[in-house]
């Protein structure tokens, strides 16, 4: 199904409900491959570590540059233990 979907002034878009329902995550993988944008539900234990993520939510994280995943992992299990 194709639908179309329209940016707020902050860049930010919502994934129609019935798109996240099919998927047990809020976190999603976010590609560009040759002009295009290429949304996956994301599967934090499924990640390539060779490959180089960066995890972005709007301007606040790391002055608009993002963290990388593994640099958020790695925080994340630091703060678990």
């Amino acid at each position: 199904m194709t639908t179309i979907v329209k940016a707020t002034s902050k860049g930010q878009i919502t994934l129609p409900m019935r798109w996240r329902k099919q998927f047990a995550t809020n976190q999603y993988l976010v590609q560009e491959k040759m002009g295009f944008l290429e949304v996956k539900p994301l599967d934090i234990k499924k990640l390539n570590r060779h490959d180089d993520y960066t995890v972005f939510d709007a301007l606040r994280d790391n002055k608009g540059k993002g963290i990388k995943a593994e640099d958020l992992v790695r925080i994340l299990k630091k703060l678990t233990r």
